[in-house]
């Protein structure tokens, strides 16, 4: 019976029980894609990540979630790391991961809760979308929405939305339905990639510049409590549509799920020719343990 050992890691908070779980699994190159999904689901974890040897990278780094395998995610990221910290696989303030999205350069400050910069990759902006139609994926009004949502991409990609106020984003209910028509509207037949990131130019906190939240789909948990990968597409989106002052600021979000999480963010270059985007936050390892299969 192989056995894997793995570090269960809150990301994007340097508390226990903060922030965005991740079960981080070491030596997984031989897992099969089935079984990785079947781990995610047992541990009811938006996404887990699955450690193996890279010929390009200091690590290759598989990311899962219940249902299929993706590109790249920041908390996982941000949880990957601050495991191979302890657990001494990787010694130093830098390393780069091999991911599906290319390869991450990463910054460590290591510390009882080490500090983790990703710089992501250059941001692609697709479409445009009606309001409406993502208003009803929120159960919200039009007029709820500031500007265009747009699809965007920084390794994974996310439909960003900014809301007008809390009060909006406290009243975000999830539509299967519409979020299905949504889907079909971007020529996609599934809908556990396609939920909008809401985001609010004010944070959950007096420290906090912006707040958002990522409501998705079965057989996910019904709410993220952070996201890292949509808080650089977020970024991008804010910086190149203008509706930020300064490429720096501190996001916020999971704080209405009891899961505050909080990372430093700094859009790279200028907002018609942005070249990466470096997202930043705390990881603490609160369980390690091993798998039997």
């Amino acid at each position: 019976m192989p056995d894997y050992p793995f570090d269960w890691v809150d990301a994007f908070t340097d508390r226990p029980f903060g922030g965005n779980g991740c079960a981080v699994v070491h030596d997984a190159g031989a897992l099969t894609a089935e079984t990785c999904m079947a781990y995610v689901r047992e541990t009811s974890l938006v996404e887990c990540t699955f450690v193996g040897p890279s010929d390009v990278a200091d690590a290759r780094v598989r990311y899962f979630l219940a249902s299929r395998e993706i590109p790249f995610a920041g908390h996982p990221t941000v949880a990957t790391v601050v495991s191979l910290v302890r657990r001494g696989v990787v010694i130093g303030p830098r390393m780069v991961l091999e991911t599906g999205a290319g390869l991450i350069s990463v910054e460590v400050e290591d510390g009882p809760a080490p500090r983790v910069t990703m710089t992501q990759i250059a941001p692609e902006f697709g479409p445009e979308l009606p309001p409406d139609l993502i208003a009803a994926v929120g159960g919200l009004d039009t007029a709820d929405i500031i500007g265009s949502p747009q699809l965007v991409s920084t390794g994974l990609p996310f439909c960003v939305t900014v809301l007008r106020d809390h009060a909006a984003l406290r009243r975000l209910r999830l539509d299967a339905s519409a979020l299905a028509r949504l889907a079909a509207h971007l020529g996609h037949a599934d809908t556990d990639l396609m939920e909008p990131f809401w985001v609010t130019l004010n944070g959950a906190t007096p420290a906090g510049d912006t707040f958002s939240r990522l409501l998705i789909t079965p057989p996910s948990p019904p709410e993220d409590a952070f996201t890292g990968s949509a808080t650089g597409a977020m970024a991008a989106y804010l910086w190149h549509h203008g509706l930020i002052d300064q490429p720096r600021f501190t996001a916020e979000q999971g704080h209405w799920m009891n899961r505050p999480g909080q990372a430093q963010v700094e859009v790279l270059g200028p907002p018609d020719a942005i070249t990466g985007v470096r997202v930043s936050g705390h990881g603490r390892v609160i369980m390690s343990g091993t798998l039997h299969l």
